[in-house]
């Protein structure tokens, strides 16, 4: 049973003469590898769902504007 631990340990440890990336080589290599596992929208998904981004702020922009106004309107009546 030693014997095989120590196999396991020796198969993690890098050999001494192969030289560790740098910081910023492997942050980057990281960083693609990861950019590889995105699942990227279609082009009928991304035009959809930008439009209902766009929909969703333009009424909610409405709604406020609205808001903004009946406060407005009720505050003149108030404070004149």
């Amino acid at each position: 049973m030693t014997s095989t631990s120590s196999q396991e340990t020796q198969k993690s440890t890098p050999p001494p003469n192969e030289e560790k990336p740098t910081p910023k080589e492997g942050f980057l290599q990281t960083t693609f590898d990861e950019l590889k596992l995105v699942v990227w929208p279609s082009r009928q998904q991304l035009f959809s769902e930008s439009i209902a981004v766009i929909l969703m702020v333009t009424i909610s922009a409405a709604a406020i504007a609205a808001i903004s106004r009946f406060y407005g309107w009720g505050a003149s009546l108030i404070f004149r």
